[in-house]
């Protein structure tokens, strides 16, 4: 359940909040050596879950009525849902949760479905919602397929150079494109005992944005483009999208990982299985009978005071949790010997992906390396990951280096032509994806940013590299990027006090001088945006108002994420240690930390996570630098 704020305790000695945060972050081990700590988003992913399941004909009551309490227990005073806590209601995540709960059996009538319907219509009611909450509505009848945007399957026959073919699409995004195209065109409908005019504004103007836009813009041209597109749906070259749909059906396949996860993360996952269902394949299918049981292990069951509660990760995180808590560790004076980082290294260079994924179509001469994000994804390892493991690895007896050596050799080839690293592709930076009618449900490629950028720097660095070509480019990158006020975008964390977090320690690490007015600046931005109780905080709504930057509650790892950039830049001010004796005021008695709050971002501005041992490795591995720790 949602935990409460933090518990401020009298005791403000940063080393037995060490300590006592060591042992708790010991126990969270695995035993096979890895971290994974909850990976929690919004009820969307709850609700979709219901609502694939009654599509595929294989919703329980028991399972139903866990996930209808969880989502119950989630809804704001006003009625509606929002995608982190403490934020505002969302119009799409409050419709996906009604229609989940009239699964569930709550009437429409009933206090909270009517609160929500209210809060639905008061903001534009379905017909603003997004497209892909309209396409789910779709596959119930509940909103006419003709009023969607289309996305043909022939866009698998486009040739990498071509603009618009799938590689033009971040990783997350053309997997999820790809199932999408085949959903789209076979249209299916599967009715519900119920409808949803509740939540309707009026039956004028179904499209979400039925004016036509000027023909010299993006918009306006793929606007038309859209009517052409629909056209051709009702009378397409019939071989030619019998070849699309088998070739679309192929490319899913050999996609989906050992554990039946596409992507280690939910949308692809999801969207993949419906495509295949819907050309054919049988639940018993290998492919889909592994796919649906691998959802399972991606639940969390807990008991509450109100009964059993079901919700659903997006996604797992226990590469990156465990070299995290392996730096941690490290940094708090744990020896690279003791068993508990002897566990975790062992565990860590078994993930090294060896072999070539998407990666490959922009990087065809780089030989495979790296680590990724989740258990089960080797198509799709990640920069940010590979950096990450590098600087916990290096710092470990090893009996063999050849790992980290390719993985090194694998983020220089995955350098982008400007000098700066995106998380799994090079180069993927083609706007016109982002154009599409069909997008507007997050970010759609990946280009380089300031938070992956500075990791892959600081790895470069500890490895001896800063010299080299390939770090002075991504210094000069990340110079480029800082903001006029003095701080750095974070893309994969909330907000500006993550990328300044990631990049000032980075700089430091690759040779720039402390003094320099980079880091001055960076340091000011950073004393400016302390909160009054010594601790730093920043609202998820920063990424679509700046007036948020720097401002919001403070969380623990957001105060540790202000601390290691002040440390790297050698403050030792009235600043570090306000911020110090608010990590030890607030730790738990139990060494741990409340975070109720969302630090972790998937899309900016639309889709957030709270990863759960954050709150634990960030202020481990800055008290442990401030007391002068083994780094």
């Amino acid at each position: 359940m949602t935990q409460s704020r933090p518990v401020e305790r009298p005791t403000s000695d940063p080393a037995q909040t060490l300590a006592a945060a060591v042992a708790y972050l010991r126990k969270c081990q695995d035993g096979q050596g890895w971290w994974k700590g909850e990976l929690q988003t919004n009820v969307t992913m709850d609700a979709e879950d219901l609502l694939l399941r009654e599509f595929l004909g294989i919703r329980e009551a028991g399972l139903t009525e866990e996930a209808a309490r969880w989502i119950r227990s989630q809804q704001r005073d006003d009625g509606s849902w929002a995608v982190f806590h403490g934020g505002p209601g969302e119009l799409s995540t409050t419709i996906e949760a009604w229609v989940a709960l009239r699964l569930a059996g709550d009437s429409p009538d009933a206090p909270h479905m009517a609160q929500a319907a209210e809060f639905v219509t008061a903001h534009g009611g379905l017909e603003r919602s997004r497209v892909f909450t309209r396409i789910w509505l779709a596959m119930f009848g509940l909103w006419p397929w003709e009023e969607l945007p289309n996305l043909p399957p022939e866009l698998i026959f486009l040739p990498r150079w071509f603009p618009l073919n799938v590689y033009d699409w971040a990783c997350w995004a053309r997997q999820t494109i790809v199932p999408l195209t085949i959903v789209c065109t076979l249209r299916p409908v599967r009715s519900l005992p119920f409808g949803v005019d509740e939540l309707r504004t009026g039956p004028a103007s179904l499209r979400r944005e039925a004016s036509p836009r000027p023909l010299w813009t993006w918009g306006g041209f793929f606007q038309r483009t859209d009517k052409v597109l629909h056209a051709y749906a009702k009378r397409p070259v019939r071989l030619l999208r019998r070849a699309a749909m088998r070739r679309a059906a192929e490319w899913i396949l050999a996609r989906q990982e050992a554990d039946g996860c596409w992507g280690g993360i939910q949308p692809p996952w999801v969207y993949s299985m419906l495509a295949l269902h819907l050309l054919g394949y049988a639940l018993d299918h290998p492919a889909l009978r592994v796919g649906i049981s691998g959802l399972e292990t991606f639940a969390i069951r807990e008991h509450t005071p109100d009964g059993w509660v079901r919700r659903f990760e997006a996604c797992q995180s226990p590469v990156w949790d465990t070299c995290l808590a392996v730096t941690a560790l490290l940094d708090a004076g744990v020896p690279a010997d003791d068993p508990t980082i002897e566990r975790a290294r062992d565990w860590l260079l078994g993930e090294e992906v060896r072999v070539r994924g998407d990666w490959a179509i922009r990087r065809p001469q780089l030989a495979p390396g790296g680590w990724a994000f989740e258990f089960h994804n080797d198509n799709y390892p990640d920069t940010d990951d590979t950096a990450e493991v590098i600087l916990a690895l290096r710092r470990l007896p090893l009996a063999d280096r050849s790992a980290l050596d390719r993985g090194v050799t694998w983020l220089l080839g995955m350098q982008s032509k400007d000098g700066g690293w995106g998380a799994f592709d090079a180069d993927n930076t083609r706007m016109l994806c982002t154009k599409l009618p069909f997008c507007d449900f997050g970010e759609v490629i990946d280009p380089p940013s300031a938070d992956v950028t500075a990791h892959v720097v600081e790895a470069l660095a500890a490895e001896g590299l800063a010299d080299g070509l390939p770090c002075r480019r991504g210094v000069r990158w990340l110079l480029d990027a800082q903001e006029p006020d003095g701080s750095w975008f974070g893309r994969w964390g909330a907000n500006y006090v993550y990328g300044t977090g990631g990049v000032v320690p980075a700089l430091i690490a690759a040779g720039v001088s402390a003094e320099s007015l980079c880091i001055r600046r960076a340091v000011r931005w950073l004393e400016q945006h302390q909160n009054d109780d010594g601790g730093w905080g920043e609202d998820l709504r920063s990424y679509d108002d700046r007036a948020w930057s720097g401002r919001g509650e403070s969380t623990a790892s957001q105060t540790a994420w202000a601390l290691l950039a002040l440390l790297a830049a050698g403050e030792r001010s009235e600043v570090v240690e306000r911020g110090v004796e608010w990590l030890s005021r607030t730790v738990r008695d139990d060494g741990s930390w409340d975070e109720p709050y969302f630090t972790g971002t998937g899309f900016p501005g639309d889709f957030y996570l709270n990863y759960h041992l954050y709150r634990q490795v960030f202020p481990i591995t800055a008290l442990g630098r401030y007391l002068g720790g083994a780094h």
